[in-house]
């Protein structure tokens, strides 16, 4: 098991032993494995999934050796899936790979059943129709599934399921759980026992400034009826106070005081996103519920009794000058806190198994301590069903991608992608793909376009010459640069959901690489 660990290691420090875990339990299955496929799946193969599948009826013809590298000049009129699935086995002989020869559109029709076997289906180059069918499909057996496709210079990726909880969504920026203006009554009572005017210059500028705020804060709530500093005015005055304190230039942790002054005027009690996630309907659990909702009606019933309204607490501190003693008692503190908490909502999650009809030990105690620590920051994501976004699209965010000038490339591109699929399926073929007829194909991509948009409720809306010879020109070539691209964002969004880490894209993202811009639309 050594090995692995070794391997796999830098990718371990990003997202720990439980998420590699997950993605070495995961079995993958990619539709296509033109370019975008190829590079989606080549990304996880080397971050070391458990098994691939892949599927593609198509054999290699001398145009796919200028875009996709895992195919040289022997593997001409040979079976794409194989050579591929052979390129992708030797980066990574821990991964189980095989293929079948077969049209991802002909398995769609015919063996729906078939993808039930899957942690994730990576679906790429596929047409709207096949893409609603499929989405269907996989929704039915409760199999994430992640579009992509690259088309010329342009792109997208999709994801669909019905639900994706996330316990650690590792935001780049989160106020750290300190509770200055909220101090639990051990962290009050240490509080007290510092003496703010103490006369020794070195213990002065070694009082940490968690306990400097604490005790401020309890200052001026004592003279302004128990309240906290609310206006501009006011958390000025504050900031000034603390200022008076300092008896000397050179005092660090009054700086860090002010600095961190704002975390006092921060608001008690959750966030509206948290107060959104416990008033869900998925709160009201039973013996079908997954583990994320039993965690999260234990949390709802912690905040409403023991919790007095908060989350429970993280129990990390940040670096912060201070004495090793002061800073010793105050993580202790905290971890203390963090650990009675922990216990609190993990006899709730029991009760609450047992009354539900489970096993009260079949939630682990590292899923809740982990449930616990990220409490404040839990997501949920819901995909709408890709035939409920192609058939009525959010007008007025569709309205307003296409009309409003930072979207409208991206907006066009949007429509564009689901104009030629329909152009294809009328004449057999991609607008561009075929020599000679290059003015006949943008006019009817055009007048498709147009009927497309008119079918949306776009009525007037119209598409700029430009983009729409561009459409043309591209031919429906997937061109590596962009295909490597796409297939980047695309694996990136797999590992997310395997791992249930980071948040993953919710929306259509589009790549418009005419500008070297990337854009979710929210239809």
């Amino acid at each position: 098991m050594a090995e692995p660990k070794t391997k796999y290691d830098r990718q371990l420090r990003i997202w720990g032993e439980q998420g590699q875990t997950a993605l070495e339990k995961a079995s993958i299955c990619l539709l296509n494995c033109g370019p975008t496929g190829s590079e989606t799946l080549k990304n996880l193969v080397l971050g070391g999934v458990g098994s691939i599948t892949v599927i593609d009826g198509s054999k290699v013809e001398l145009g796919d050796l200028g875009n996709n590298f895992m195919v040289d000049e022997s593997s001409v009129g040979k079976s794409k899936a194989k050579c591929v699935c052979q390129f992708l086995q030797e980066l990574n002989d821990a991964v189980k790979a095989k293929f079948i020869e077969e049209y991802p559109e002909a398995l769609i029709e015919t063996n729906p059943s078939f993808f039930s076997q899957f942690t994730l289906v990576v679906a790429t180059q596929l047409v709207e129709d096949s893409m609603v069918k499929l989405d269907r499909i996989c929704r039915e057996a409760n199999v994430k599934l992640v579009f992509a496709r690259s088309y010329g210079l342009t792109g997208l990726v999709r994801i669909s399921l019905k639900e994706h909880t996330v316990i650690e969504s590792k935001p780049e920026h989160f106020l750290d759980d300190l509770r200055l203006n909220n101090p639990w009554p051990e962290l009050r009572g240490f509080a007290e026992t510092i003496d703010l005017d103490v006369t020794d210059p070195v213990a002065h500028k070694h009082i940490p400034y968690v306990l400097i705020l604490v005790k401020m804060a309890e200052e001026w709530s004592k003279s302004h009826d128990g309240k906290l500093p609310s206006t501009r005015e006011e958390k000025k005055e504050f900031k000034e106070h603390i200022k008076a304190r300092m008896t000397a230039l050179d005092e660090d942790n009054y700086k860090e005081a002010i600095e961190a002054s704002f975390k006092v005027f921060a608001p008690c009690g959750i966030s509206s996103d948290l107060q959104q996630l416990i008033g869900d309907r998925f709160v009201e659990v039973d013996s079908s519920s997954s583990d994320f909702w039993v965690m999260v009606a234990a949390l709802k019933e912690f905040i409403e009794n023991e919790g007095g309204g908060e989350a429970p607490l993280e129990g990390s501190i940040p670096d912060m000058t201070s004495s090793t003693e002061h800073y010793v008692c105050l993580q202790k503190l905290y971890q203390a806190k963090a650990e009675a908490d922990f216990l609190v909502i993990e006899q709730r999650v029991r009760t609450i198994l047992k009354r539900i009809g489970r096993d009260p030990n079949s939630i682990s105690k590292t899923t809740i301590k982990s449930f616990c620590k990220n409490a404040r920051k839990l997501k949920v994501c819901r995909y709408r069903l890709v035939e409920d976004e192609f058939n009525s699209p959010v007008l007025p965010e569709l309205q307003k991608y296409l009309t409003d000038e930072d979207y409208s490339v991206a907006g066009g591109f949007y429509i564009l992608l689901r104009a030629v699929d329909r152009f294809a399926a009328n004449y057999n073929s991609f607008p561009g793909q075929f020599d000679g007829v290059m003015d006949e194909d943008i006019s009817r991509l055009k007048t498709t376009a147009v009927g497309l948009l008119n079918d949306l409720g776009c009525n007037g809306v119209t598409l700029t010459e430009d983009l729409i010879n561009e459409m043309c020109r591209f031919g429906a070539a997937e061109l590596h640069a962009v295909a490597a691209f796409i297939g980047g964002i695309a694996s990136q969004e797999v590992i997310k959901l395997i791992t249930r880490q980071f948040v993953p894209l919710s929306g259509t993202f589009i790549f418009n690489g005419v500008d070297h811009k990337s854009q979710l639309l929210s239809l």
